[in-house]
This record gives structure tokens, C-alpha cells and sequence, in this order.
């Protein structure tokens, strides 16, 4: 392993240059410099360097176009990449040039440091060239340029080229069907389907024929053969969603297609092959339940093989803005009002925790989108929908109580997602405007029944099983 090399640096930014030649002389490195892809190509004319370390942006050109050549022309040369276009499509674009690595700016030297010391250990292999994304595909739903997302791309580059199994942990809302549907649409399967399935909203009973399928009269009421997601995502990628929420008995059965590459389907005898890509996404700690015996220990090695971690908003407060603005422009484009954010507004956002992380912010916008009457959404609109301060809107009826309509349905979407659809909506809602609705007009008739009745247009028995019902002491 060589531990000390020729390193040539090439960033048009004089102080880049300066920092970063310092510290890998420090190192024990030689070091040269260029702040051009011409002065660039004179050294490399002269001698080959050990290792190349370039910006993408050159004041002659792109540095990541000619890094495709470079890469074919010295096989053997290992090239980091540096970046202040720190999103995923430049990792991904990196990667698929044959970059050694990836460092998005602002850098941490030891870092740079330490990649340089595993570029001179592995030469040039750790590039994956795979099939090139078209640019109609690089429009990713990603958004975020804090260090924790850029960790993130990294892993996603290094393995949207290759087949291996991927498991996806962080809280619900931080977007973790997005990052499986960026690593199908960047690799080699993006043409074939993209399947998910959500174990925590299936039925135990019904999980593996969910999965693989059945034959007509496998159960009761099986009526028909019907293809499984295995079958459904074949050649492309299958995303097992919550997989902590799976059945020992299915885990079982998963276990041993990923084992065998093969499954059958319930009540079935043929043997299918299983041709996916396995994405497993979870909001729970897999090694908490592989202790406490809930999940199967071979399993979750098998499916930990590429662990990404999605960080929680409330740890990437720099990318709230980012992701602010982008999802006021989606609600554009779906037709609602165009609005910008002044920055007291982005202020308020960025102190806010967001415990529905992602997908919070994103109902947060679409609501205000809606409910702001200027163009542009100040303080007092972000402090209104946080529920920091008083709806001064409903003395006037101006939108008050749609406010908060839609924040219990964002509560519900975030807590409860199953009473979005299982009937009980209604009286939910209800209950949840009623009980204010009766304690109000109590207080303002001194607690006199019969009055508040009467407001009410009920009479007074109906009243007291009101608040029996929602447990309201009539005293």
C-alpha cells in the first residue's frame, strides 16, 4: 500500500488551492496545483500524478465532462471529485464517470486527507461505471445540501451500478421511498417496474400471498392465479416498506428467497425466479427487534448489506428553506396560488422541530399556499399554521377553522395514517370540533345547560349525553 504520492489539484479558486495543498503536504504528499482544465492537461502531459483531485466547475469547462475521457484514457488513475453543486445527481454523475469519490464543498480536510491515503491504497477501482442516466431523468424529488444529505448521496452513487440490498432506516416523513425510488431510476433496472409494498398496512394473513402470489383455490376466496410483487417488479426493483411490521412466519419465507434467488407461490409448486432488487425501508431499529426476538437475526444481515440512515429535519435545519421553496413551486404546478417566503417566515420554519419531519413540511406548504392571502407568506402565516399563536383569522371567519381542520388532518396523516381511510374520519373530526364547541358556550352562558342548549338547538337531555360522550364533568 502506498501511503505517500503525486497529488494534482485542480480548483479555480486560489484559496482552495492554497488550503488544500498544505495539508496533504503535511501529510507527506507532493503536491501540484492548476486552476484550469488547460493547466490541468499540461501536467498531466508531463507526468501522471498518483492521484487527481479536480473541482467541476473550471473556468474553461466541466470538469465531470472531461473526467469521462480522463477516466478512459488512465484506467488505473484515481480521481476525487470536488463540488459546490453539492447535490445527488453530481454524485451520481461522479460516480458514473469513474470518480474515485466524491467530497461535496465545504470539505473537512481530514476527510480529503483520508480519501487521498484510500486512492493511493486502491488506485482507481472504486469508480462504478454503469449505464448513463439520460438528463430526462435526473429531476430527483432529493432535496438538501446539509452534510448529513451528502452523506446520503455518497452511498446512493456507490451503489445505484450494482444489485446489492439496500436497507433504508430514519423516522416516518423522511423520505425514505423517495431515496429507494432514486436508487431504481439511477441504475441499470430503471426500466423495468419500481413495486412497493407497505407490511405495516397488510394483513398478517395475507402478507405472503401479498408477496408471491397464489394459485386459484389456495385459500378461500382465491377465485384466480394472481402474481405476487415478486412476479410484479421482475427485472426491476421491489421496496418492502416498514419490513420491521413483517410476520416471523413471512420473514422466514423472505429469508430463503433471498438465499435461493427463488420462490413459489401460495398453494403453488413451480419454482419462479426471483429477478429484483431488494430495497427494504424501516422507522424502527431492526437490531432492537432482532434482540428482543421480533426479527430474525439472519434477515436483517441479509438485508443490512448497504445501510443508509436518513437524518430527521430537525438535523438538517439548513435544507428547511431548500425544501420550503420546492414544495411551494410543486403546489404552483399543481394549480394553486404562487407564493414565496419572506425570510422571518424561513426563520420561523427553521427553529420549528418537525416531528413529521419531510412529508410536515410539505402539507405545511401546501396548506399555506391555500390559506395565505398575500403573495408573499410572512411570520404571522408560518406562526398561525404552527399553532404558535392565536388564528387571528377566525375572529373574522377568514379561513380559521379550515386552518384547523387541516392541521388535524396533518396531525392524523403523521400519528394515525390508518384513520384516514377506516371510516372513522368523520366523527373524528367532529368530536374534535364539538367538544370546543360545547365548553365554549357553556363558559359563556355560566355554565348554564339549558341556555347552551338552547344555542345549540338541542335540548337539554341531548346535551348531557354530549357530555357524557366526551367526558365533560357538567359541574
Amino acid at each position: 500500500m502506498k501511503l505517500h504520492g503525486q497529488v494534482l489539484v485542480v480548483d479555480d479558486d486560489a484559496a482552495i488551492r492554497t488550503v488544500v495543498a498544505q495539508a496533504l503536504r503535511r501529510e507527506g504528499h507532493q503536491v501540484t496545483t492548476a486552476a484550469t482544465l488547460a493547466e490541468m492537461e499540461v501536467h498531466l502531459a508531463t507526468a501522471l500524478p498518483d492521484v487527481l483531485i479536480t473541482d467541476v466547475m473550471l473556468p474553461d469547462g466541466n470538469g465531470l465532462d472531461r473526467l469521462e475521457r480522463l477516466t478512459a484514457e488512465h484506467p488505473g488513475l484515481p480521481v476525487i471529485v470536488l463540488s459546490a453543486q453539492n447535490t445527488l445527481t453530481t454524485a451520481v454523475r461522479s460516480t458514473e464517470a469513474g470518480a474515485y469519490d466524491y467530497l461535496p464543498k465545504p470539505f473537512d480536510l481530514d476527510v480529503l486527507a483520508r480519501a487521498v491515503r484510500g486512492a493511493l491504497g486502491r488506485g482507481g477501482d472504486a469508480g462504478a461505471k454503469g449505464d448513463p442516466i439520460g438528463e430526462e431523468d435526473r429531476a430527483l424529488p432529493l432535496i438538501g445540501r446539509s452534510p448529513a444529505m451528502q452523506d446520503v448521496y455518497r452511498i446512493i452513487a456507490r451503489v445505484v451500478s450494482n444489485d446489492l440490498t439496500v436497507l433504508i432506516s430514519g423516522e416516518s416523513g423522511t423520505g425514505k421511498e423517495l431515496v429507494a425510488r432514486a436508487i431504481h431510476d439511477l441504475g441499470p433496472r430503471r426500466k423495468a417496474p419500481f413495486v412497493a409494498i407497505n407490511m405495516a398496512a397488510i394483513p398478517r394473513e395475507l402478507i405472503e400471498a401479498e408477496l408471491f402470489g397464489h394459485e386459484r383455490g389456495a385459500f378461500t376466496g382465491a377465485q384466480a392465479r394472481n402474481a405476487g410483487r415478486f412476479e410484479q417488479a421482475a427485472g426491476g426493483t421491489l421496496f418492502l416498506d416498514e419490513i420491521g411490521d413483517m410476520p416471523m412466519e413471512a420473514q422466514t419465507r423472505l429469508l430463503r428467497v433471498l438465499q435461493s434467488g427463488e420462490f413459489t407461490t401460495v398453494g403453488g409448486a413451480r419454482t419462479i425466479r426471483a429477478d429484483v432488487r431488494i430495497v427494504a425501508a424501516t422507522n424502527k431499529d431492526l437490531a432492537v427487534l432482532v434482540a428482543g426476538g421480533q426479527f430474525r437475526e439472519d434477515l436483517f444481515y441479509r438485508l443490512n448489506v448497504v445501510p443508509v440512515t436518513l437524518p430527521a429535519l430537525r438535523s438538517r435545519r439548513q435544507d428547511v428553506a431548500l425544501l420550503a421553496r420546492h414544495f411551494l413551486d410543486l403546489a404552483a404546478e399543481s394549480g394553486l396560488p404562487r407564493k414565496s417566503l419572506d425570510p422571518a417566515a424561513i426563520a420561523v420554519l427553521e427553529r420549528h422541530d418537525w416531528p413529521g419531519n419531510v412529508r410536515e413540511l410539505e402539507n405545511m406548504m401546501r396548506r399555506v399556499a391555500v390559506l395565505s392571502r398575500d403573495d408573499r407568506i410572512g411570520e404571522g402565516d408560518i406562526l398561525t399554521m404552527l399553532g404558535e399563536r392565536p388564528v387571528a383569522a377566525s375572529k373574522g371567519g377568514d379561513g380559521g377553522i379550515e386552518v384547523a381542520v387541516l392541521a388535524l388532518l396533518d396531525r392524523l396523516a403523521i400519528e394515525q395514517p390508518a384513520a384516514l381511510a377506516d371510516g372513522t374520519l368523520y366523527d373524528r373530526v367532529i368530536g374534535e370540533v364539538e367538544r370546543p364547541l360545547i365548553l365554549a358556550l357553556l363558559a359563556r352562558h355560566g355554565q348554564n345547560q339549558l341556555r347552551a342548549a338552547k344555542a345549540l338547538g338541542i335540548n337539554r337531555n341531548t346535551l348531557r349525553k354530549r357530555l357524557d360522550s366526551l367526558g365533560i364533568d357538567p359541574s
